[in-house]
């Protein structure tokens, strides 16, 4: 069991956990920061569409989509 521990440790095959780690925080900032560039793009775009709504006579955009269900 030891000399298999040592082989891998030794082997430099493939990727160690240390880069595995940086890839992952690499990944983890820059989808970060492509999620919020893009939020003020969204949250831009739909109140530019509730404002359009409320021109042409459309109901309150705070109001809820589906209506609350109703007790018989």
């Amino acid at each position: 069991m030891r000399n298999l521990f040592l082989k891998f440790r030794k082997s430099e095959d493939g990727a160690t956990l240390v880069e595995y780690g940086v890839a992952l925080i690499l990944a983890i900032v820059v989808g970060g920061t492509a999620l919020l560039a893009l939020g003020g793009d969204v949250s831009e775009v739909m109140g530019n569409a509730c404002t359009s709504a409320l021109a042409d006579g459309g109901a309150d955009c705070a109001a809820p989509v589906v209506p609350a269900p109703t007790v018989p």
